[in-house]
């Protein structure tokens, strides 16, 4: 039997449907990776990805309860093309 894996990337911009096709996948017992959650878990407080970030980005992203402001680094990164290359490496 060949069996082949098919991926899928869902992307669009807010209130396009993402969520609601993730839903419908996962609903069908369809694995499926948000990369939201996996950013989130490179950037919680102490981790290595959280040390870079802040080494790269200084400790004005950082929010009184330790934890990167996300969506400061979000507006930084896209205000600013050659930033976002470094959040991307």
């Amino acid at each position: 039997m060949d069996i082949r894996m098919r991926i899928v990337v869902l992307t669009g911009g807010i209130a396009s449907g993402k969520s609601t096709v993730s839903n419908l996948f996962k609903a069908h017992g369809i694995p499926v990776v948000d990369a939201d959650i996996v950013a989130s878990n490179v950037l919680k407080k102490g981790t290595d990805g959280w040390k870079k970030v802040v080494d790269t980005f200084s400790e004005d992203i950082i929010l009184d309860n330790g934890e990167v402001d996300r969506a400061m680094l979000g507006q930084i990164v896209f205000d600013y093309p050659g930033k976002r290359q470094l959040l991307n490496r």
